[in-house]
């Protein structure tokens, strides 16, 4: 019998007081005895998605606060939209320090960092986890974070020629140091062999670097890439450099069609071999006991939704000041320079029928335009295994309401009944995430499961 498909799981956070969800930090069920500004709680978070066998922590970051309302950030610090955030890579440690398997994705700008400096990090973490790091390449889309830095903000082409040219001299710097390039021999005093560690001399439009790397061959080589490309040439970039490819699909149609012209791309285009890239669909989950339950605690998160936090939010990743706009005026007519593909989440949210400006911003403050699986672990089981099944996806970034608990939540009840269907490991076979994160799904699980006696009943307010 072919064993079916097994799904890589995310969890979809930030370093900050909220994630993709505005308002959650006003949820009674939020951070309870956690605060997110010290170790323990990111421990924690790391040690409950491991218990899930997550592939990984994805921590996104925005560098700047939005300031597309009236010209000014007051709204996003108002409302905690996005707001504050601290640096994403300063909690790389302390999370794969608590835990052997789980592997972090950080995402970094290219826009205001050398590929020097940006190799030495990461080689650095990767060194620091045991080979547990991934980057999430961007670019830097939003004003206000190149008003941050003092710097004219480049083109949508421009931004990426320059990240085109960002990578080759990253990869240049990785691939400096030879597998065998240290000797460490204690008794002719030589430690590395400087023929093996080559010399980088890039001499580009963009950039200048002439030197080795500072930092030896780390265990994966270079860190896991990942990429979020929803244009056109996003996506070319995606399926050209990207190991897995995030996006938001707000349906299983709209998730088959990213997931067929991405094979195109990357068979036709790049002749890249098939299981070489993860195509991971966001999600939003909410699980109780009950499918009533489930409903009514749906209700609950939605109610902490502030409106005004909500229209600043689009404000910053879609371009126009939607405040300026009636609250029933139709994103449809609306032209925005902004995130092409999440801005389409929005417009195909009510499956084709129009939206207003009011629905389009609660929708998306919901978690950035992802659907949504709300109900018992079997329903949502259900939901995971159709987007698979008729949606191509290879796995699911879940975006975070409330903190620890909805991680717990789902850990709790929908990992067990995804085991038991075989749609979930049972033990991380791979010391590496890289490893982790490209098995091929026939390779025999053990017979192994998620620990049921942590659970408790979390289903309540």
């Amino acid at each position: 019998m072919t064993n079916k498909k097994r799904v890589h799981l995310l969890g979809f956070i930030q370093n900050g007081v909220n994630s993709h969800a505005t308002g959650m930090w006003r949820n009674a069920r939020d951070k309870v005895n956690w605060d997110w500004r010290r170790p323990p709680y990111w421990q924690h978070m790391g040690q409950t998605m491991e218990r899930g066998f997550f592939d990984a922590m994805f921590i996104a970051d925005e560098l700047a606060p939005y300031s597309n309302v009236d010209g000014k950030s007051d709204e996003c610090v108002k409302w905690a939209v996005q707001c504050p955030v601290h640096e994403p890579s300063t909690i790389v440690p302390i999370i794969t320090t608590a835990t052997k398997h789980l592997g972090v994705g950080v995402t970094l700008s290219t826009a205001f960092e050398h590929p020097y400096s940006m190799v030495r990090r990461l080689s650095s973490l990767d060194h620091l986890s045991y080979g547990r790091v991934a980057w999430n390449v961007v670019s830097s889309y939003s004003k206000s974070e190149w008003n941050a830095y003092g710097a004219d903000m480049a083109t949508r082409y421009d931004r990426y020629a320059r990240m085109e040219e960002y990578m080759e001299v990253c990869y240049k710097l990785w691939d400096s140091w030879e597998e065998d390039a240290i000797i460490a021999d204690q008794v002719s005093g030589i430690y590395a062999d400087p023929t093996k560690v080559h010399e980088v001399d890039h001499q580009g439009e963009f950039f200048k670097c002439k030197g080795r790397s500072f930092v030896c061959r780390s265990p994966q080589g270079r860190p896991v890439l990942w990429q979020a490309g929803s244009s056109d040439r996003g996506r070319d970039f995606a399926a050209k450099h990207a190991e897995a490819i995030f996006a938001v699909h707000p349906t299983v149609e709209r998730m088959r069609e990213y997931t067929n012209d991405l094979n195109h791309r990357l068979q036709a285009t790049f002749n890249r071999e098939p299981g070489s890239v993860k195509r991971i669909y966001g999600l939003q989950t909410c699980v109780a006991e009950t499918r009533t339950e489930a409903q009514e605690k749906w209700e609950r998160i939605k109610a902490n939704i502030p409106l005004e936090g909500a229209l600043a939010w689009i404000s910053g990743h879609f371009g126009p000041d939607f405040t300026k706009f009636k609250p029933d005026d139709l994103i449809q007519d609306i032209e925005i320079p902004g995130i092409q593909g999440l801005f389409e989440s929005m417009l195909h949210s009510k499956g084709g029928a129009p939206v207003t400006v009011k629905e389009g911003a609660l929708y998306y403050a919901q978690g950035m335009g992802m659907p949504l699986a709300c109900g018992t672990a079997k329903d949502i089981a259900d939901q995971i295994e159709y987007y698979m099944d008729e949606g191509g996806a290879d796995g699911f970034m879940l975006a975070a309401t409330y903190t620890p608990g909805c991680y717990e939540e789902f850990v709790d009840y929908v990992v067990p009944e995804l085991q038991r269907r075989g749609r979930l490991r049972t033990e991380y076979r791979h010391n590496t995430l890289r490893e982790n994160l490209l098995e091929p799904d026939d390779e025999t699980p053990s017979i192994n499961t998620i620990d049921l006696t942590a659970r408790k009943s979390r289903t309540g307010t």
